[in-house]
């Protein structure tokens, strides 16, 4: 177990959200085999915050994360990200909005071996046909730390600059939300705590919303609040978390859902 080295103030600011869900619904299969993943979630993701997503194991925090980030498609209820309804779009249009304002990290690295650190970071951007603001670029390198290795290829990093690489890509477009799955899951603990450094750096000095999926108390401690799943619903909210108070909540959940 690796321990969370932060010290923030929170100020309860009210904002618009980032992206939020209503009557959230998403059921696999059918009679018998019938699976109700998601059942009438409300959620709301504040700008310029860093929410944490938790649950036991088969709660629905991915599932949520997906239909919000438009990766997957509900079965009922409505999705938004700012003012624009997701739930409805067609493929092409949902594939526009993730390039353009939405950023992906997740526990799989996904960089291109042939591509150096910096060209798989401005990758985006290139697919876009748009050019990097120089200012947010030399911000988001320097947050990563990886200066002197943007001219390294993947193979030629440890997997916690991969990882950085990943997080630096998500952040290069200035998207409206940045989704972190599990982004810690193969990384060891010193690597964990840099990732989530960032991840915080991103929230403190850039102004970016953040929502990460995870199942570690103390990678939800760097998070401004923890949204807590269980069976498929939205069962408790914490502010100000730390890792011993988001065990607490957690056990009580699986003790709870046993």
């Amino acid at each position: 177990m690796w321990t969370a080295l932060v010290s923030r103030t929170v100020v309860t600011v009210q904002t618009n959200p980032a992206a939020r869900a209503r009557a959230l619904t998403k059921v696999h299969g059918a009679g018998d085999s019938r699976v109700v993943a998601l059942d009438h979630v409300d959620a709301d993701f504040h700008t310029g915050r860093f929410t944490a997503i938790m649950g036991p194991s088969g709660s629905g925090k991915s599932t949520l994360m997906h239909c919000v980030a438009g990766l997957d498609e509900p079965t009922s209820g409505q999705v938004f990200l700012g003012d624009a309804e997701l739930t409805g779009m067609s493929d092409n249009e949902l594939t526009a909005l993730r390039r353009d304002r939405v950023g992906f990290v997740f526990q799989a690295f996904n960089l291109l071996p042939t591509l150096t650190a910096w060209e798989n970071i401005s990758l985006p951007l290139d697919l876009a046909g748009r050019s990097p603001d120089r200012e947010v670029a030399k911000k988001i390198i320097a947050a990563v730390g990886l200066g002197d290795r943007l001219h390294h290829r993947p193979n030629q990093l440890s997997g916690g600059q991969q990882q950085r690489v990943a997080c630096a890509r998500a952040l290069i477009t200035r998207p409206e939300v940045v989704f972190a799955d599990e982004p810690t899951g193969a990384l060891d603990s010193a690597a964990s705590a840099q990732l989530l450094g960032l991840l915080r750096t991103s929230v403190d000095d850039l102004g970016q919303t953040v929502v990460m999926v995870t199942h570690e108390p103390a990678a939800a401690a760097y998070a401004d609040s923890v949204l807590f799943l269980a069976d498929g619903r939205l069962v408790d909210e914490l502010s100000a978390p730390t890792a011993d108070r988001v065990l607490d909540r957690m056990k009580n959940l699986e003790r709870v859902t046993l």
